[in-house]
């Protein structure tokens, strides 16, 4: 017996099958396809969930999941991932109606060649082997490193003298010149290798002449990217924490086996949401988690291309025993996801805190990172209360609000579906809170309640 029969695949809710899905069209599609007459050879043995599923051909698809990633493969040509036959097969086994190998004459020999393929390649690329393999010449990267440290100190020092020019002319009419200015100064920031500096310069020609009160916003703004500026030309001067989030911030990475290298957290890791934003090119996935012995929450970012979802794909509400490894940092909070122990249980209500609290430690994060655009929390015990352009989340007992800010698509409706869960009684909320307000993402209506994502 292999590591994956001695996990039992904890079966999960449809909501949090639904959540995987990469769109609203699949999420639909898998639905209609969760019909058993549509599917053969289904079976669960271990972790891994697998079934054929009839198409338009004459050969059904190929679909098996490893739910203890989970990781998906279906034969089908669809570019989304999980494609609509996986989340069906999903939303099948969450309904009970996908039996154990044992009364089928075990796994197929597609699945087991999917599962091992899986296995190598996980002890091929895990931490200690990248290690063992090298990673390249270190005299020819400390010279790369020394170059591009060079170029971002002259873009820094050029960043300074313009925003030097900019006050000197007066804030009041930077709207003048329109974005031009502004691309061409983030343009010069690329050119450094500064991606991080450049982006905050595209961020402040979006403020000039956006509503009444923008100089003083621009002025605010202003000020925290000459700090940004400053720190990263005085960086040796810094504790190491906060250098290392001013490295962040400009732009510098440190690559996940490097991070993984160094000292891990195992916790059971709650997940509390999972959030996608894509563009033309690219989609950022940003997963959440709570431990549960340390209380910590952390980030998990991942990336895909080309139309395709990011990894991992972890539904809201499981519950994760796995190793963290933490980005360096003032206030840690980008984790890099290393080892899982086990197969994945169903979680509970995370603990929280009033709204006070909750303004505290974002107060708190300030201090320690004051470029943060929002701290993680969890509200317990708060109520929504609709308004007509603005919604504020409140203590029960009315002690204390905040109001609620919501972009993207779907806001409105998920602001709703948060209204819907509490009813008018106090329910628990995780979402971000920033300098406009707390952002929900993920509702439970109560103590043993199952997780309400409110994005889409």
């Amino acid at each position: 017996m292999d590591g994956m029969d001695e996990q039992r695949a904890e079966r999960w809710t449809a909501d949090q099958v639904l959540a995987l899905a990469p769109d609203a069209s699949s999420r639909k599609a898998g639905t209609v396809l969760a019909a058993a007459a549509r599917w053969s050879g289904t079976g669960v043995s271990g972790t891994a969930v697998w079934g054929l599923c009839a198409g338009s051909g004459s050969v059904p698809y190929q679909a098996v999941v490893d739910t203890a990633g989970p990781a998906f493969r279906c034969s089908c040509p669809s570019r989304r991932f999980p494609c609509k036959h996986t989340l069906a097969l999903l939303l099948l086994w969450a309904g009970g109606e996908v039996g154990s190998a044992a009364h089928g004459g075990g796994r197929p020999g597609w699945v087991t060649e999917w599962l091992d393929a899986r296995r190598a390649r996980g002890e091929r690329t895990s931490p200690g082997r990248r290690g063992a393999s090298g990673g390249g010449d270190p005299e020819a990267a400390r010279r790369r490193a020394e170059r591009r440290a060079g170029r971002v100190a002259a873009g820094a020092t050029e960043l300074e003298q313009r925003l030097a020019d900019l006050l000197r002319g007066g804030l009041a009419g930077a709207d003048r010149e329109g974005y031009r200015q502004w691309e061409e100064t983030a343009a010069r920031m690329v050119d450094a290798q500064a991606p991080g500096l450049a982006s905050r310069v595209r961020e402040l020609g979006a403020l000039a002449g956006s509503g009444g009160d923008w100089p003083s916003r621009l002025l605010e703004e202003t000020a925290l990217l000459h700090l940004l500026a400053r720190g990263c030309l005085r960086q040796e001067a810094l504790p190491g924490p906060l250098a290392a989030t001013v490295r962040s911030r400009v732009g510098f990475t440190v690559d996940s086996a490097e991070v993984l290298a160094g000292p891990r957290v195992r916790d059971r890791w709650l997940v509390l949401a999972r959030h996608d934003a894509a563009d033309d090119r690219l989609t950022t996935r940003r997963t959440w988690l709570h431990g549960e012995s340390t209380g910590r929450t952390a980030l998990l970012l991942s990336f895909g291309a080309g139309g395709r979802a990011p990894e991992p794909a972890l539904p809201v509400g499981l519950n994760l025993d796995a190793e963290l490894a933490f980005h360096p940092g003032a206030r840690p909070l980008r984790a890099a996801l290393g080892s899982r122990h086990g197969a994945p249980l169903p979680g509970r209500v995370p603990p929280g805190v009033p709204v006070a609290a909750a303004l505290g430690a974002y107060g708190e994060a300030l201090a320690g990172d004051p470029w943060l655009d929002a701290w993680p929390v969890v509200l317990a015990g708060v109520v929504p209360i609709p308004g007509g352009t603005v919604w504020q989340v409140a203590d029960a007992d009315g002690s204390d609000a905040v109001p609620v800010t919501a972009g993207g698509a779907g806001a409105g409706a998920g602001l709703w579906r948060l209204a819907a869960v509490s009813g008018g009684h106090p329910v628990t909320v995780f979402g971000e809170l920033g300098h406009q307000g707390f952002r929900p993402f993920t509702a439970w209506g109560g103590a043993g309640a199952e997780p309400v994502p409110l994005t889409v």
